[in-house]
């Protein structure tokens, strides 16, 4: 009986502060101030933390105590903004007259309370004290661990021999090489062994998605491992972290009682750093990339590997990075993108390049390098007859979510998106082509989808000249056979048409998209049923061919 009332009781709080959220997002979009959250999270990516040089240890710092500043802001930015802090000053604003209650350090609260929001301010010191507190004893935490995976691997005969080998951050199952039945798997592994910029001479390509079965590309091993950091092995090296972590955690202590969180926040960090430090060169990867999911914050080890030799690149898989123009000139960057520090960036084309360069400097170093593939499945493209015009839109996310990404210019939202595809297949229709659509997310059981969306989702896979793709299938096959592209505004998609030599559009069915957007990298921009026929006309039409195409 307890059980069920605490979870009734969880359940109504729950969808209280749910609809207290989204009052607040109605009183932002009533006002005509949807941008105030997307300012505030801004002015935190730039905004220093007023700590001075010498009050960073190079203890716990290590390399990368010359960022140190960086480095805590960038972790910052990724532990305490974003969504969750998205939720708590939308909940503040649900109740007229309210504060804001939410963990932040000194510096960021008076950022909070200039943006015009009210704060709490010793139910918002205490929460950051208790946050900082959890910090630290998660350190601790993750210091012993490293010692016990040390004293396991030095009692393990077993361990795997890598040799020379590169490792990939972040990736999930389907980043990885598939069984194609043509032999061309789309993954970024793969491109990554085509690129002619890549580390030559490598025994193995590693990843940390865990249960997969070790693959071969051209003769190199594709193997899982558990961390990019090899565990600790030998009685010196962990003989010297453990007299680390013993300093580290008490200068971290004394940091906490003192008001010096810093030390206290970082500690996690700073003892993968050190257990890299204490590596013998030899075992580190050559190469670690790491992918635009994670864009913000530059893990404070990558400094000490880089110290040792090893290369950190960051690419990007995606270019559809900017915020859309507005019939005033263009917003400011988006969030965490002017916080970036990565020593190497791999794009897709000059504009991205340029992108990286307004975001980080003119002395960015970044490298064009065209499309880059990321994401495959195994599974074949459907039959089909006929000319095929493949479609991808952007699935809008359910309003409990959507409201609290602070989204400041309203494009993504179902209406636009069920108009994007209606358009689409009632022109394609009336001009003999076959839809190839392909959602950008799985549809089926997909809680973050909005409702509509998935309704309008399943009367258009009815229709005839419709044919539904599965999102796992990459990009590329459906493009290759279909004879030109449509794609949503700035998917991309389209550049990805464009580098195949397909005719390649982006279509707004609103007319809020600018023409002149530069993050359409020179892509045409089509606005409405009538130019999107009217393009369609202009595309030389190849004899119709009567057997059936199959990829």
């Amino acid at each position: 009986m307890s059980f069920h009332f605490f979870s009734r009781f969880i359940k109504h709080r729950s969808f209280h502060r749910l609809r207290r959220i989204m009052r607040g997002y109605r009183f932002l979009k009533d006002s005509e101030s949807l941008s105030r959250i997307a300012d505030i999270n801004r002015a935190l990516t730039t905004q220093p933390l007023n700590i001075k040089e010498k009050c960073y240890s190079k203890y716990i710092f290590g390399e990368g105590i010359g960022q140190a500043a960086l480095v805590c802001r960038q972790y910052l930015l990724t532990r305490v903004a974003g969504l969750n802090l998205n939720r708590a000053l939308l909940y503040a604003l649900g109740r007229p007259g309210s504060s804001v209650v939410y963990y932040l350090p000194p510096e960021w609260r008076k950022s909070i309370r200039n943006q015009g929001f009210k704060i709490a301010p010793f139910r918002m010191a205490l929460l950051w004290q208790a946050f900082v507190g959890i910090m630290l004893a998660y350190g601790v935490l993750k210091i012993a661990k490293i010692i016990l995976n040390g004293i396991k691997t030095a009692r393990d005969q077993s361990t795997q021999k890598l040799g020379r080998y590169v490792y990939f951050e972040g990736l999930v199952p389907g980043n990885l090489p598939q069984p194609c039945k043509d032999g061309r798997s789309h993954d970024v592994i793969s491109w990554y062994m085509q690129w002619s910029g890549r580390i030559s001479d490598i025994e193995a390509i590693c990843h940390s998605v865990i249960g997969t079965v070790p693959k071969a590309v051209d003769g190199t091993r594709v193997v899982p491992v558990k961390s990019a950091i090899p565990p600790l092995s030998g009685l010196w090296p962990l003989m010297r972290f453990l007299a680390w972590g013993i300093g580290a955690s008490t200068v971290a202590l004394v940091g906490f009682f003192m008001g010096r969180w810093w030390h206290a926040l970082l500690l996690n960090q700073a003892a993968l750093a050190a257990q890299v430090r204490m590596q013998n060169p030899e075992r580190l990867a050559k190469d670690y990339l790491f992918h635009n999911s994670g864009w913000i914050y530059r893990p404070l080890w990558t400094y000490e590997a880089e110290k040792r030799g090893s290369r950190m690149t960051f690419y990007f898989y995606s270019a559809n990075c900017e915020a859309f123009k507005r019939p005033d000139g263009y917003p400011p960057l988006p969030y965490g993108f002017q916080a970036m520090n990565w020593p190497h960036y791999l794009v897709w084309d000059e504009y991205q390049s340029d992108f990286v360069r307004r975001a980080v400097g003119e002395t960015a170093n970044s490298t064009v390098v065209g499309c880059i593939w990321f994401h495959c499945s195994a599974e074949d493209i459907p039959e089909f007859s006929g000319r095929g015009v493949a479609v991808f839109d952007v699935t809008p996310h359910r309003s409990s979510r959507y409201r609290i990404l602070g989204v400041d210019f309203e494009v993504y939202v179902p209406k636009t998106c069920i108009q994007f595809l209606h358009d689409i297949q009632q022109v394609t229709k009336d001009a003999g082509y076959t839809m190839l659509w392909k959602s950008k997310r799985k549809l089926k059981n997909a809680s973050l989808a909005h409702p509509a969306y998935l309704s309008f989702a399943e009367r258009l896979s009815r229709y005839e000249n419709v044919i539904t793709i599965d999102s796992d299938i990459s990009a590329y096959r459906v493009i290759e056979a279909s004879k030109l592209v449509i794609s949503m505004p700035f998917t991309s998609t389209a550049l990805i048409a464009r580098e195949l030599g397909k005719p390649s559009c982006y279509y707004d069915p609103t007319g809020l998209v600018q023409k002149d957007d530069r993050a359409a990298h020179g892509i045409e921009i089509i606005r409405g049923p009538e130019e999107l026929t009217h393009w369609l006309k202009g595309i030389p039409v190849e004899p119709r061919i009567s057997e059936v195409i199959v990829t």
